[in-house]
């Protein structure tokens, strides 16, 4: 059973995403602060197929030691989704000085350094994933996003990069951009404006945490052996 670790695992996308694949009979790693009720369920009913792994991210000191409890808890790392991340928005020149630390923190440094030690648990295996968690924003812009998406072109950048530096080993690098998603962050929005975020897709709707965590399944699995560098979107056309 291959080991898979995965950030920002006990809500919405996260837990979609760990949701899907333990259902494609992965081991995953699934780390976050503390489980939710909802992860907590599927932990106890997984057989020991996810593992919880507790950890703020925001301590980039201790990153180094998530990729060894993963490894003990899994056995060799295939995968790496990292999809923790803060979305934070306001106007750049509202924004206090730490929260824009804290999106960079949180969007760019952490996910970097976990990849740095995954990928030298990969190389020996000579096969792996990774697949990073980007964003619509990061492409087309939003007023009030604009630290948000500044974080997310990046993870486009160190994707497509390290698509090459380590894909004569075998390792694979990817990036999924979600659109606007239904999930709890979405669900405090009034009955109008979930419409016209549906009006401006071309499929006239949101997409669901399950379609980007299919995508993720995807990118993991056989399916995409042969894809690495690449951007994926779900968004039910938002952007089309």
């Amino acid at each position: 059973m291959r080991n898979v670790i995965v950030t920002g695992a006990s809500r919405g996308l996260g837990l979609a995403i760990t949701q899907e694949l333990v259902a494609g009979d992965y081991h995953v790693c699934a780390v976050s602060r503390r489980p939710s009720a909802e992860l907590q369920i599927l932990i106890d009913g997984s057989a020991g197929q996810v593992t919880h792994l507790a950890a703020d991210l925001q301590a980039t000191d201790q990153i180094y030691l998530l990729a060894r409890r993963a490894r003990a808890a899994g056995g060799p790392i295939y995968g790496l989704v990292n999809n923790a991340g803060l979305g934070t928005d306001g106007l750049l020149a509202n924004m206090h000085a730490s929260q824009i630390a804290d999106l960079i923190t949180l969007n760019v440094t952490a996910p970097i350094l976990l990849t740095k030690f995954a990928v030298r648990a990969m190389m020996s295996a000579g096969e792996g994933r990774v697949i990073n968690m980007a964003s619509i924003v990061a492409s087309s812009g939003s007023s009030g996003l604009s630290v948000y998406g500044a974080t997310k072109a990046s993870m486009v950048g160190f994707t497509k990069s390290l698509a090459r530096e380590v894909g004569r080993l075998g390792i694979t690098v990817n990036a999924v951009a979600p659109g606007f998603i239904e999930t709890e962050l979405t669900q405090g929005l009034d009955a109008e404006a979930r419409a016209q975020v549906a009006r401006r897709a071309a499929l006239r709707r949101m997409a669901e945490p399950v379609d980007v965590a299919r995508m993720v399944s995807f990118l993991m699995g056989e399916g995409g052996r042969n894809i690495t560098g690449a951007v994926l979107t779900v968004d039910a056309g938002a952007t089309a």
